[in-house]
């Protein structure tokens, strides 16, 4: 006869229509039991349209049915909000001083190496103004749901993502927003979406520490944050800004990441700091944080994310960002 258990492990086997999550990935299931040989099985209908549900109903009596003893399968659905179902180990915010110094590619190559080593990942463009993440990860895809949430749209491995950009008519239409508007929009990414289970999620968050910022340090479970900054002499005065705003909401620093710090030339195996000499070690010494990484000036990379193809790029730094970022936040390898 199968067991509670044994129910759970096959629902784990059926993937959510459109975003190719299990229902206990997405947390979903609310209940599951079997008597008798009847199996009931209770899901939330958060983000599921009526014919989602119909698909979901057709799946789990294709699978429960198929175990020891079950001779028939009732599946009913409740309410539910997203941000009660929500199950989010860490929560990580990218930010800058300034705009420019590549926070989203940043905030990219973390969600990829992180994704890499088997953790669930999801990236929330708080960017309203400026979203690139759906550019680099090549997402066209508009997100679907209901009347009570949303569904991310996930990358081709599986990374899941929402932006401002994914609900436009045009990848160019411009957001013209006051401060107020952008900050609830950013607050219903974390409310309205449903993430389901993710050992992290990563906020790319838009430069400066202004309103938006300041809304997602306030109102979101931050657990730490990644500043980004590049090698010019103004970086100093900036990176100090970002690290005084983050100590004023009490906010640890994982670690700083210096962008374009260096291109390397293979020819003559020469590494050429095009924008001045590397002050990476200085500004994790003014974070009083880990350097994470210093990331060269890479042509494949940028052609990566102009193809929308950023999940491919592989490299050493990759690795090493995976891991020192895996050790700030005390995850196993």
């Amino acid at each position: 006869m199968a067991t509670e258990q044994e129910i759970r492990v096959s629902l784990d086997g059926v993937l959510v229509p459109g975003i190719m999550r299990s229902l206990i990935k997405m947390n979903l299931v609310s209940n599951a039991g079997i008597t008798d040989g009847r199996a009931d099985i209770t899901l939330s209908s958060t983000a599921l349209a009526p014919e989602i549900q119909e698909m979901l109903k057709e799946s789990i009596h294709s699978t429960i049915s198929k175990l020891d003893g079950v001779k028939e399968v009732n599946t009913s659905f409740i309410e539910g909000k997203p941000n009660d179902l929500n199950r989010i180990k860490s929560v990580i915010a990218v930010m800058s001083g300034k705009g420019g110094v590549g926070k989203s590619l940043v905030a990219s190559l973390v969600a990829v190496s992180l994704n890499r080593q088997g953790l669930d990942l999801g990236i929330l463009d708080a960017d309203i103004t400026g979203p690139s993440i759906p550019k680099m990860f090549g997402i066209s895809g508009r997100p679907f749901g209901s009347d009570t949430g949303i569904m991310p749209v996930p990358s081709r491995s599986g990374i899941e993502v929402m932006s401002i950009n994914l609900l436009l008519p045009g990848e160019d239409e411009a957001v013209i927003w006051r401060g107020p508007l952008i900050g609830k929009t950013i607050t219903q990414f974390w409310e309205d979406v449903l993430w389901g289970q993710l050992d992290c999620l990563l906020i790319d968050l838009p430069p400066g520490t202004a309103d938006a910022p300041l809304t997602v340090l306030q109102s979101l479970p931050v657990s730490g944050i990644i500043i980004v900054f590049t090698p010019q002499d103004l970086t100093n005065m900036v990176v100090r800004k970002a690290v005084n705003m983050a100590r004023k909401m009490d906010k640890p620093i994982l670690g700083v990441v210096e962008n374009m710090s260096y291109l390397y030339i293979p020819e003559i195996d020469k590494k050429m700091e095009i924008f001045g000499r590397s002050r990476g070690e200085e500004m994790a010494k003014a974070a009083a944080a880990p350097l994470l990484a210093k990331l060269p000036i890479d042509p494949d990379l940028a052609r990566l994310c102009d193809e929308g193809n950023i999940e491919r790029y592989d490299s050493d730094i990759m690795k090493t960002l995976g891991k020192e970022i895996s050790t700030a936040l005390a995850v196993p390898d």
